[in-house]
């Protein structure tokens, strides 16, 4: 064979084949293909169970040089007789080589198998994968090919059906910024890299105005846009760069046109603070009529419920219009821009404001909806009205010290211009912040400061891995100014629509937005507190005898501390009349016992960035899908990772159950997660790394009640508890009514 040369790296795929019908009885046995490389030892496939049409989809890599020959050998193995040849291939890689200049890249071949005498027995389908560098072995390997086959004939498999790739760029176009074209001593032409020093056969991909190959520390292409800062790892093409620049525009324009529609629907008049009515051109509400008295003031009658008054209803409104809307309602416009209110307390809608009363006489003017996403594009809008376009605040860090650096510069930086764009540099790394850095800062940086090392945050429980305060946390003497600054970040995460590393408890996000804690709430921090809670609740404490007082003990580093649930209560007993007082009294202190400080240090921190009435649409949950984030299943990851008590995989109520899963939305399969689990988040690993109580615990679903009954589910097991419901339409009301409301079904 002469000269081996280097060897290099050839990657076969052998896809499948078409054998020779043989006929007769017991004569389809299982095939299965020898690759022989050189002098090398022969590799195999798997064997195909009686077919004269094998699929094996196999890769092999395999050692090479610009000179090997490579031999595909078909064979059929037989239960009671010796394997039986079938036909062989040869390929001569240097011809192979030649023929694609030197790239072969996903080159598809359909090889024809032929035996011993020359017959024809099959066909047989390769890919190949490999890159040859320009050097002198390639080129003398190209020379000795030019002389053996001038004519470009010489043996090798035949290039029918190949299904290669061709360089259609044209020689006039110009190469991407760093590129240079250079031709080789045999006159072939490559191109030189000069950004990664890299050479190659194929020409380069030429990109739109402005935009920049790059690749990233794993090797991994990307691409920067320089006219609006922007990455992203979709090769950007003239064509798709035009489409979209045309949809931002035509989305600019009528974005814009909205917004002047309802600037001059409900403009308000600027004489306010002087006192004069607003512009007579300002309609009167529904109802109303302006008349004139015979001394000639105005007067205003509400024609709806028969009243007069001498305000101006127009100016009422305006007034009204400054001033903050009660607890719990919120102002919506319709399809059309009218503007009406919802009021969450009572889940209603009406025309009427709630800040005056003006005697409307309509209500209800669209159906109440609950619409995380709505609620969230409200909340954007309000950051990004309240954010300072102009300039950028630059955090530079380095990834050894992230905490220490980002505590020492974010605290002395004024809360209002935390609002600008945030431009990260990590230390030592040439990186533009389009946004994957400020990404990227924010898990580290929430990884390390809620890190329960730190004594600052802990586990609510040995099986429950989400956070909460750390009573102990006052051995660090400037605990408090950490929490401020914890409270400062988790309002930036929020502020900039980013996502950190790990979540808290429901009821610290329930403490958050100011709702009143329950014993329920107990049961996924403290279940032993909680069980001693329900005990004494469903039982008579005076019957039992219990020497039960309003004072509590509890350890805090070795140190017992005696807690007072109201002035005197270590000689206040409970009983069954004030038993009630007592729990609800527990409750509250169970969450705040050691924590009231920090807390407050946390809210202070937090409502510099955010104020706390922005959040209070949300609800526990959204709040920590807000800050966690919506995570993009992979519902085949979940199908392949699920164990089924009392069912089968083919049972029609787990093929409906999965068919729902397909149909929801992100949101509600994160609901969906979070009922059965404890929580919105996965494991790095996915779902095959649930973890339960007892360590890894994958999610189950188990046929138990009847099929009147709502699902259950147990968050300590990851399981599903699904009744044999009898159609579809069930099964879905069903799960959705319990996954949009979690308590009080049975979820342990």
């Amino acid at each position: 064979m002469g000269d081996q040369g280097s060897l290099q790296q050839l990657k076969l795929t052998i896809s499948n084949a078409k054998l020779k019908e043989t006929g007769g009885l017991f004569t389809k046995g299982d095939p299965y293909c020898e690759i022989i490389v050189d002098e090398a030892p022969p590799r195999k496939t798997e064997t195909c169970k009686s077919t004269y049409e094998p699929v094996w989809n196999q890769d092999f890599a395999l050692l090479v040089n610009l000179r090997s020959v490579i031999e595909l050998v078909v064979s059929t193995k037989h239960r009671f007789k010796n394997d039986i040849y079938i036909g062989s291939s040869l390929i001569e890689l240097g011809n192979l080589i030649s023929t694609h200049n030197g790239v072969l890249r996903n080159v598809d071949y359909h090889l024809a198998l032929k035996d011993r005498n020359g017959n024809k027995t099959g066909v047989i389908f390769v890919t190949f994968n490999m890159t040859v560098e320009p050097s002198e072995e390639l080129s003398a390997l190209i020379s000795d090919l030019a002389v053996e086959t001038p004519t470009g004939s010489g043996a090798g498999p035949s290039t029918s059906g190949v299904n290669g790739e061709t360089d259609t760029s044209r020689d006039d176009e110009p190469l991407p910024q760093g590129w240079e074209l250079k031709f080789d001593q045999n006159g072939r032409k490559y191109y030189v890299d000069h950004n990664t020093r890299t050479t190659q056969w194929s020409r380069p991909p030429s990109l739109p105005p402005g935009w920049e190959q790059r690749y990233d520390h794993r090797g991994r292409p990307y691409y920067v846009d320089h006219n609006t800062r922007t990455t992203t790892w979709q090769k950007p093409t003239a064509q798709n760069v035009a489409q979209f620049n045309n949809w931002r525009r035509q989305l600019s324009n009528e974005q814009e046109a909205n917004r002047q529609q309802l600037e001059s629907r409900y403009a308000s008049s600027t004489n306010n603070a002087n006192g004069v009515h607003s512009d007579s051109s300002d309609p009167l509400p529904t109802g109303w009529e302006k008349r004139v008295m015979e001394n000639g003031r105005e007067y205003f009658v509400n024609h709806e419920n028969r009243t007069t008054q001498w305000d101006d209803p127009r100016e009422q409104i305006k007034n009204a219009s400054n001033r903050p809307l009660p607890r719990g309602w919120e102002e919506r416009y319709t399809a059309d821009g009218t503007k009406y209110f919802v009021d969450h307390n009572t889940r209603t809608t009406t025309f009427n404001d709630p800040r005056i009363s003006l005697g409307h006489g309509s209500t209800n003017p669209v159906q109440y909806e609950r619409s995380y996403r709505w609620k969230f594009g409200q909340f954007r809008h309000l950051c990004t009205r309240a954010s300072i376009q102009t300039g950028h605040i630059k955090i530079s860090v380095s990834r050894s010290s992230v905490f220490e650096d980002s505590f020492n510069q974010i605290l002395h930086i004024p809360p209002q211009d935390l609002r600008r764009r945030l431009f990260i540099q990590f230390r030592g790394e040439d990186g533009l912040d389009y946004g994957g850095l400020a990404r990227e800062w924010f898990f580290l940086l929430s990884h390390e400061m809620l890190n329960p090392m730190y004594c600052l945050f802990e586990y609510a429980s040995k099986n429950n891995y989400s956070l909460q305060i750390n009573p102990a946390s006052y051995i660090n003497p400037h605990h408090l100014t950490y929490f401020k600054f914890v409270g400062r970040v988790i309002a930036l995460a929020l502020f900039h629509n980013k996502f950190i590393d790990k979540g808290f408890t429901l009821p610290f996000y329930k403490r958050i937005l100011g709702k009143p804690l329950t014993m329920m709430d107990l049961k996924c921090v403290d279940e032993d507190f909680y069980n001693s809670l329900k005990w004494v609740k469903e039982n008579d404490v005076e019957e039992c005898g219990l020497e039960l007082y309003f004072a509590h003990e509890f350890e805090v580093l070795g140190e017992v501390k005696v807690h007072e649930l109201k002035p005197g209560g270590e000689d206040i007993m409970v009983t069954e009349e004030n038993k009630e007082e007592y729990i609800n009294m527990m409750v509250s202190w169970r969450f705040t016992r050691g924590v009231e400080e920090q807390f407050k240090a946390f809210l202070e921190g937090f409502n510099e960035i955010i104020p706390l009435h922005w959040l209070q649409y949300f609800d526990e949950r959204e709040l920590e899908l807000i800050l966690v984030g919506i995570q993009d299943f992979d519902v085949q990851d979940w199908q392949m990772n699920t164990i089924y008590r009392n069912y089968r995989r083919n049972d029609k109520q787990i093929q409906w159950f999965w068919a729902f899963v397909h149909e929801i939305s992100d949101e509600q399969r994160s609901r969906l997660l979070q009922f059965v689990t404890g929580t919105c988040r996965l494991p790095i690993g996915g779902f095959a790394d649930l973890m339960g109580s007892n360590g890894p615990q994958k999610f189950c679903i188990e046929r138990v009640g009847k099929e009147n009954w709502l699902p259950r589910s147990h968050t300590c097991f990851n399981r599903l508890d699904l009744p044999p419901y009898r159609n579809y339409e069930t099964l879905k009301e069903k799960l959705l009514l319990a996954i949009e409301e979690t308590e009080g079904f049975g979820q342990e």
